[in-house]
């Protein structure tokens, strides 16, 4: 079922968000949080005074093919789907441009990007032969279901924030001031929230270990840690920051950053894209499970 935002519009608030967006993309990466003090003071808030983040948002950047600085590139089966496949280039979204791979996890990477279109059995993401969990319609994790080309809506209570994502109707629940443990292991985690200002500050651990970071074959264990720094930079713009840590596979924490852009829209609305049909014959077809109908 689609989830629908009904907000007033006119041409004032069309107006401010046209403003925000040319300042924004002014502004060097660096001090694109130094925005004018109008456009903070214009962030929507709670009765509890704090940044009310409800409504549909979404990423721009090319991460989900890579988290690192990429060029245009062909993809996989270019002689069949030629600019289809096709990726564009990126800057990128990890600070410094590096992830520090202990050297056994260097290798690992460069062999799950030769496999990223590998799939050897059926449904079975504990095998780590095979490709892309994204290929078989997994849930993403985080961070990267922040940054796939797909929206997502966030509603906020004082209790609870919920974010919907429209990637395979994955859902994430963050417990507010809370410190509670995962009950067990998941592909989306285990979320507490807290306010830092107007920062939500989430973390987030209980992972299963099998999601990669994007395309490229960056990846994790279930040792996995990730903090979330949600900073509204205006009424239209959102600062994502996300600390990974993970002893397993890094020598050392390091973060990836960007930008969410909120949907303006009045009729914006997140729009089902359930991805299990899409690869049923992928999965089990070479099982002779899959019928002619």
């Amino acid at each position: 079922m689609a989830l629908r935002i009904r907000r007033s519009f006119n041409v004032g608030t069309v107006a401010i968000a046209v403003a925000a967006v040319t300042v924004l993309l002014s502004l060097p990466p660096a001090v694109a949080q130094e925005i004018p003090d109008s456009f903070r003071a214009a962030i929507p808030r709670t009765p509890e005074g704090r940044p009310d983040l409800s409504g549909i948002w979404q990423s721009f950047t090319t991460a989900n093919w890579n988290i690192l600085a990429h060029s245009s590139e062909a993809g996989p089966y270019s002689e069949v789907l030629g600019a289809w496949a096709a990726a564009r280039g990126g800057l990128g979204i990890v600070e410094g441009n590096e992830i520090p791979y202990q050297p056994w996890a260097a290798e690992k990477q460069r062999e799950n990007f030769a496999n990223r279109t590998v799939v050897k059995v059926a449904n079975d993401p504990s095998r780590f032969d095979t490709g892309d969990p994204e290929m078989q319609c997994f849930r993403a994790g985080v961070p990267r279901a922040n940054y796939m080309p797909f929206p997502f809506q966030i509603i906020q209570t004082p209790e609870e924030v919920f974010i919907v994502y429209e990637y395979k109707g994955a859902y994430r629940e963050i417990f507010m001031d809370s410190d509670s443990e995962s009950p067990g292991y998941t592909w989306m985690g285990w979320s507490n929230g807290r306010w830092d200002g107007d920062t939500l500050v989430v973390d987030v651990s209980g992972f299963n270990g099998y999601t990669w970071f994007d395309r490229a074959g960056n990846f994790h264990s279930d040792a996995l840690h990730v903090v979330e720094r949600w900073t509204p930079l205006s009424p239209y713009h959102m600062h994502y920051e996300a600390t990974i840590e993970d002893p397993n596979v890094f020598t050392r924490p390091w973060k990836m950053s960007f930008t969410l852009y909120k949907n303006v829209d009045p009729s914006a609305q997140l729009v089902e894209f359930n991805c299990v049909p899409f690869v049923e014959q992928l999965m089990y077809g070479p099982l002779g499970l899959m019928g002619d109908d």
